[in-house]
């Protein structure tokens, strides 16, 4: 008889090292995850210290800036019914202004007249000066060379005949006639007249002679 074939032995499986393993990696992964954990916790509280550290410092600045933002003027809300009124006012003022420049224009324009018509008159006044001055000229020359031709004539009349005349004379013409002679044609007529006339007509002469300035 044959003998009978013993039956094969089994292997174990190898699942004591997988489980092992597994283990492992599952440890491993709650360490990670407990470790992410904790950093994230710190982030949260260094963040949360940082903002309070933030918010201590701003703390002054917006108590500064609030009363800045206070005193800020407000946009006035003007309804129409109010705005209406000022710009009546507004344009009433313009238009007042508007007369005054325009009453001030013409004001202008007739200075300015007036004083081209005084500047005309002016022009005008300085002419007739000119001529009454050149008038007076010619007058007084024609004066002059009157009473030197009378002064010739009385110096060439004799003595006694200029004497005369020069008796019914008033002393401030015969004074100035006896001036323009030659002294001894003066003489000879004063010689001639009655003490009381020579004397007078010698005292006009010693005062228009003291009258002229000496060197």
């Amino acid at each position: 008889m044959s003998q009978p074939i013993p039956p094969k032995q089994i292997k174990p499986k190898k699942r004591s090292k997988r489980k092992a393993r597994g283990t492992l990696s599952a440890i491993g992964a709650l360490l990670l995850a407990s470790a992410a954990l904790r950093i994230g916790i710190g982030a949260n509280e260094a963040l949360a210290r940082e903002g309070a550290m933030i918010d201590t410092q701003a703390g002054p600045l917006s108590e500064a800036i609030e009363p800045a933002e206070r005193n800020e003027p407000k946009p006035l809300g003007l309804k129409d019914d109010e705005i209406m009124p000022l710009l009546k006012a507004m344009n009433d003022r313009e238009a007042l202004i508007s007369k005054r420049e325009k009453s001030m224009a013409i004001r202008m324009q007739a200075l300015s007249v007036a004083e081209q018509e005084i500047d005309r008159k002016m022009i005008a006044l300085q002419a007739a000066e000119d001529q009454l001055r050149a008038t007076m000229s010619l007058a007084q020359t024609a004066a002059e060379d009157d009473i030197t031709n009378l002064t010739d004539v009385y110096a060439n009349m004799k003595p006694k005949q200029a004497a005369a005349l020069f008796e019914e004379m008033d002393p401030e013409f015969s004074a100035g006639f006896l001036a323009r002679m030659r002294p001894d044609t003066a003489a000879s007529i004063l010689a001639g007249l009655s003490p009381s006339v020579a004397y007078t007509i010698s005292v006009v002469l010693a005062g228009r002679n003291a009258e002229v300035p000496k060197q």
